[in-house]
């Protein structure tokens, strides 16, 4: 009988970590692909301050990589005011992976191609 209930004890504390891990790990997969290597790569390419510059190949990289469409999607206001939305249309055209014209980027409106550039 007590090896029934430490075996049912390891069971249910095995049961009990197996879900906290796999939560956290849907927390965690809540983030997009490419979004660390976007954020370190390109930073300096569209923030507020400083004039419009072609990006580095290491930041066309990371775009190329990264998930566009789910990162504008998760953009926040309060993100949206450290860069220059602007210059993340500049950089992701530069970098040969456009935003959709007439798209959204968190509450930016991506200009029509015309206005691009």
């Amino acid at each position: 009988m007590a090896m029934y209930i430490r075996t049912n004890i390891f069971l249910l504390a095995f049961f009990a970590i197996t879900v906290i891990l796999f939560s956290s790990n849907m927390v965690v997969g809540r983030g997009c692909q490419g979004e660390q290597d976007l954020m370190s790569q390109c930073a300096a390419f569209v923030k507020k301050d400083g004039p419009k510059a072609y990006p580095h190949p290491t930041c066309c990289g990371a775009i190329q990589k990264a998930d566009i469409p789910c990162i504008c999607k998760q953009l926040t206001s309060e993100m949206e005011k450290k860069i220059d939305m602007n210059k993340v249309v500049y950089v992701a055209k530069m970098c040969n992976k456009p935003l959709a014209p007439g798209s959204k980027c968190g509450d930016f409106n991506v200009p029509p191609v015309a206005y691009i550039g």
